[in-house]
């Protein structure tokens, strides 16, 4: 069994920058080889995807709506995944949740994809 905790979430205003931590734990030889997804859901609307990598880091997928915004990277030493988020606006706030799919060499951008799945993480931007 793996875990994912996420972290880093808060307020801030429109236009500043947040960077989520998705660590996991658990079974880490599984954990180093997963490919990861960051998805967020806005209350009252459905669950959307914001990005992936895959378990090597060599593969990455935005939605439009974050691209050249939102940049995901991973430290597998760590057992860590990253979304660092510049240039927010006030449709940015959500819930965002990380994802893991043990043998993840593809990126994903459906949470049917994904096995794993963390608590989730508040961001909320101010206009």
């Amino acid at each position: 069994q793996v875990q994912l905790v996420e972290s880093g979430g808060g307020l801030v205003q429109a236009g500043g920058s947040l960077r989520l931590s998705c660590a996991a734990s658990g079974r880490t030889f599984i954990a180093f080889a997963m490919g990861m997804g960051w998805f967020r859901q806005a209350p009252g609307k459905e669950r959307d995807f914001v990005a992936a990598i895959s378990s090597s880091g060599g593969s990455k997928s935005y939605a439009d709506s974050v691209k050249g915004r939102f940049t995901i990277s991973r430290d597998n030493a760590k057992n860590t995944v990253y979304l660092q988020m510049n240039s927010l606006k006030p449709e940015d706030t959500a819930v965002y949740y990380c994802a893991g799919r043990p043998g993840g060499r593809a990126v994903g951008d459906s949470g049917s994809y994904y096995d794993y799945w963390g608590q989730g993480t508040q961001v909320t931007v101010s206009s």
